[in-house]
């Protein structure tokens, strides 16, 4: 970045400052996307759809930082990280809570067959999402992780599609 080590921690005081504070950037950008999504005009399949897709190929676009969040047990972090935790966890929350949202305006509009919980059904997607930390690493995968968000959201809404709508 042409930034001297000094320069660079008069701003910010440690790594895991400047980890945290990327971090947020990201998971903050993702979420006001996500809220974006769901307010929007689009049917709710769509909307779906497109948060799938857009969280994985944010989850690529954004790795190795992503990578090491999603691992990051935010319930179990330095004290003097937990301002930041805290904040993160509400972030994942108003992130989730647009995710349900998505959900419950496709089993109102009968669109998305009821299945179940729209809490349970999206704690489920976000955990194939946050799966693929296991094995996805986009500097040696054949394949994009936008790719692999439209195959997420192609599974994902083949099982919840009314076949009859």
């Amino acid at each position: 970045m042409g930034v001297d080590r000094e320069s660079l921690y008069y701003y910010i005081s440690s790594k895991e400052e400047l980890f945290d504070e990327v971090v947020r950037t990201v998971v903050e950008r993702n979420c006001a996307i996500a809220k974006q999504i769901e307010t929007s005009d689009l049917s709710p399949r769509r909307k779906l759809r497109d948060l799938i897709t857009t969280l994985m190929t944010s989850y690529g676009d954004h790795y190795p930082l992503f990578y090491i969040y999603i691992r990051e047990d935010l319930s179990h972090v330095s004290d003097a990280r937990s301002a930041w935790s805290n904040d993160m966890r509400d972030i994942n929350r108003r992130t989730t809570q647009s995710m349900i949202a998505i959900i419950e305006q496709g089993y109102a509009d009968k669109s998305l067959r009821n299945v179940g919980s729209p809490r349970i059904v999206a704690y489920g997607i976000f955990g194939i999402i946050g799966w693929t930390h296991c094995w996805f690493r986009p500097d040696s995968s054949d394949v994009s992780a936008e790719e692999i968000g439209r195959t997420y959201a192609d599974m994902i809404l083949a099982g919840l599609e009314d076949p009859y709508r």
